[in-house]
Formats: structure tokens, sequence, C-alpha cells
């Protein structure tokens, strides 16, 4: 089948629009949120050299969207739910654009790295909206399934194309990008505004202003502690960290508690939410995390111009894109948390074949792994989308997409932090340091394939 057949769906919606109008306004949001996340990723030597970034500004570039992500996720997906999947939608667009026209112009880092941020809390809402709307639209399981895999797609279709797009030459370098994605997102925005219908859970609950509060803090606090581990255990690292224990565990009894929790921790006590989760988190420590440090690793290590790195990543993403969209037929015969396994254990692979080639001093030496971990990452990104949806109640659909995206990008502000450090701590050897950070790498995309087969669902 092709990408235009699936795209094509069936049935219409209660306006008469086909769903996949709704698909391809949600995708093509997604695949911009995905390129606007990864742009730094070839080009953070331009950004360090541009804004005079230190080491740990060079950290909080790489992490600011997944913060922001993370911190927002379940808000947007709750306040979608009760307030209305399009609206949230179309303002996410909106808050996106202008965040980035301050990334192109931001004068210091800070500015940067608070509009990255911004970037990122707008990037929750579309995301979990999206995924929500296409839910509604999309309420057959075969119809859904084709639907989430080309959404899940964009995922990996804007890893591959963001580094590409800020690589590329442009009269104002790394800054063109962000002024191209702004104009892109303000044109998405209207579209959306015209042609999306409206959907919202049926009885709408209070906002959950402190649950918010507690998470958001509590992860910015948890991502400096990680980021002060490149220094050594210091009095600072660890009075973060307490501080981030403190704040989670204040959410997690805040959401307890309370009548209208915007995570409802009873969905904790389903399996399958519960697995696609954990995948999720797994995901992006071991895959989204690490492969977000690798760029620049190679454009150091062997000396390639920033599109080139771009364009040598973009195997794995592009990889990863062609093999999401067929996961469908997969899904048909394999259960999803066998899909996620699989997916985990073959970016294991990939990521371990990718030792020794800075030694190598070759980039020819990456090609094998690259594909095989993109093909890994390609059957995760393919399932977790409709693991996501099916794991919780209908009226909850955005919900359960909001966890999911939460747990995805703490998962890969955790990776990129534990990527860092470890490079640090294996030396001053820039090539050993790397296949040390590669081995963890792949060590912990074995233990994701692990847990995925332990949470598996024994009655299929």
């Amino acid at each position: 089948m092709t990408l235009s057949a699936t795209l094509s769906g069936h049935g219409a919606t209660a306006t008469g629009r086909p769903p996949r109008t709704t698909l391809l306004v949600a995708s093509a949001a997604t695949l911009l949120v995905l390129m606007n996340y990864t742009a730094p990723l070839a080009t953070l030597w331009d950004i360090t050299a541009s804004l005079s970034l230190g080491h740990a500004a060079q950290t909080w570039t790489l992490n600011g969207v997944p913060l922001g992500l993370a911190a927002l996720s379940l808000a947007a997906g709750s306040v979608a739910d009760d307030f209305g999947r399009k609206r949230v939608f179309v303002a996410g667009l909106g808050v996106l654009a202008a965040a980035m026209v301050a990334g192109a112009f931001a004068p210091t880092a800070t500015v940067f790295v608070l509009a990255r941020v911004v970037q990122g809390a707008a990037s929750a809402a579309l995301l979990a909206s999206s995924l929500g709307l296409i839910a509604h639209a999309y309420p057959d399981g075969h119809a859904r399934l084709r639907a989430t895999s080309v959404w899940g797609a964009m995922v990996s279709g804007g890893i591959a194309i963001g580094p590409i797009v800020a690589a590329a030459p442009a009269p104002w370098g790394w800054r063109t990008a962000y002024g191209v994605f702004a104009l892109v997102t303000g044109v998405i925005a209207v579209v959306g505004a015209v042609v999306l219908d409206e959907s919202k859970a049926a009885v709408r609950r209070r906002f959950d202003g402190l649950g918010v509060a507690t998470l958001g803090l509590g992860l910015a606090a948890l991502f400096t502690a990680l980021i002060q581990v490149r220094d050594g255990v210091t009095a600072t690292g660890v009075g973060f960290a307490v501080v981030a224990v403190a704040l989670l565990g204040a959410f997690v009894a805040v959401e307890r508690r309370g009548r209208e929790p915007m995570l409802d921790l009873a969905l904790f006590a389903r399996r399958e939410f519960v697995a696609a989760t954990v995948a999720a988190l797994f995901t992006g420590i071991a895959v989204i995390g690490f492969f977000s440090y690798l760029p620049t690793l190679i454009q150091q290590g062997l000396g390639l111009s920033p599109l080139s790195t771009a364009l040598l990543s973009g195997l794995w993403a592009t990889t990863a894109f062609v093999v999401a969209l067929e996961v469908r037929r997969l899904a048909r015969r394999w259960p999803g948390w066998a899909i996620v396994a699989v997916g985990m254990g073959l970016s294991a692979i990939g990521t371990a074949a990718l030792i020794g080639f800075l030694d190598a001093g070759s980039w020819q030496r990456l090609l094998p792994g690259l594909v095989v971990a993109g093909v890994g990452s390609g059957l995760v990104n393919g399932i977790l989308p409709k693991l996501a949806v099916d794991g919780v109640p209908v009226r909850s659909a955005a919900m359960g997409s909001g966890a999911n995206s939460a747990a995805r990008y703490v998962g890969a502000a955790v990776g990129v932090a534990v990527a860092v450090a470890v490079v640090d701590a294996a030396g001053p050897d820039l090539a050993r340091a790397t296949d040390v950070m590669l081995a963890v790498g792949a060590g912990l995309a074995v233990v994701g394939a692990l847990v995925m087969v332990l949470l598996r669902d024994r009655r299929r």
C-alpha cells in the first residue's frame, strides 16, 4: 500500500470531511516539530561559536526542547481533552512560530535556550493534541493503526530532515532554518484553523495547575542535576537532585489526591499503558538521547562539515521513516510489545556496530550500524502512537498521548545528559570515550527490550 493510500482513510468526520484531512494536517505539524527539535544536532558547533556557548549551555541547547516537551506534554494532553484538541493544536502552532522567531534572532545563549524551552512547550501541545485528533478521526482499529503509523513515521522523518535543513548553506547561517520553520508553522496554523474539526471529552475537568508546576520544576531540577554530573559530584548537583526528588514526589502526591489530575495514576494499573510508557522512556534514553549527541562526536572526530554530518545521520532517521510506514503490516501478526522489543534489540545491535568508527577514521564504517539502528527505531516509532492511545479510555486519548510524549522526552533529555557525562568521564581520548558512550547506549537499549518482554500481555 502506498503512502497516499494510507492517508486516504475511510469514512468521514461529523462535518463530512474525510479523516485524511486531519491526518495530513496533524502529520505535517508533527514533522515540523521534530525538524525543529533536531535542527541543532548538526549545527551545535556553529551555534556555539555564534553565541559563545559553554559546556552547560551546549547541553541545554540540546535539552531545551525536551524539557518543554516533558514538562507540558501531560498538561497539554489533559487541556486538549477538556478544552478542545483543535483549539490547543492551533494555539500551540502560534506559540511555536513566535518562539522560533525568537530563536532566530536570539542575541545570547540564554535567550536562545529559553526560546528552545518555549518551543518544546508548544511542541508538547501539538504532539498531544495531534494524536488526540487522529484517535478521534480514526476510531476503527485497523484504520487507526494505519493512521498512527503515518504519524509515527513523521517523527522519524522530522529527525532526518531537520538537521539537513539547518545545516544547508544559507544567508544567515543556522538562524535561517528557524525563520523558515516559523513561516511554515504559520501556514499550518491557518490551514488547521480552517479544515480541522473540534473534538473534546464529554466532561471538562479542572486545570491541574499545581501538578503542572511540580512536574515542570521537578524535571528542570532533574535535568540541571544531570548536567552538573559532568563536573563530578558537587554540592550544587546534589542540591538540585534533592530538589528534583522532592518536587517529583510532590507531583505524585498531588496527582494521587487530586479529584481531577492531569495524569490519572489509575492508568498505571493498565498493562498496556505501562508498556507504552516504559517503551517511550527507553526509546528516549537509549535512542533519541544518545543519537542526539552522536552527530557532534562524528563532526568533531571525523572533521565532517555540518551538512555532511546531517546527511550521514539522516541515513538512520530515513531508514526509520520507511520502516515506520510499514509497521502496520507487522502489527497484524505481532503484538505491540513484541514489535517494541525487537525494535529496541535492533537499536542495540546497530548502536554496538558503531563502536570503533573513530579509530577506523572512516564515515563508511558507520553505515551498517546506522541502517540497523534505523530499522529498530522505525519499528518502535511506528507502533508507539497506537500503543499510547489504545492503552487508555477513549475519553483520555490526549492524556495517553501526553503521557507517552512526556516519557519519551524525559528519556531524551536524560539520554543526552548521560551521553555527555559518559564521554566526559571516559577521558580525553575521544575515540575511546565515544566507544564507551555507544556501549552504554547499546546496553540501555537491551534493557529496554528485556523490560518489554517482562511487561508483555501473556494473553496473546
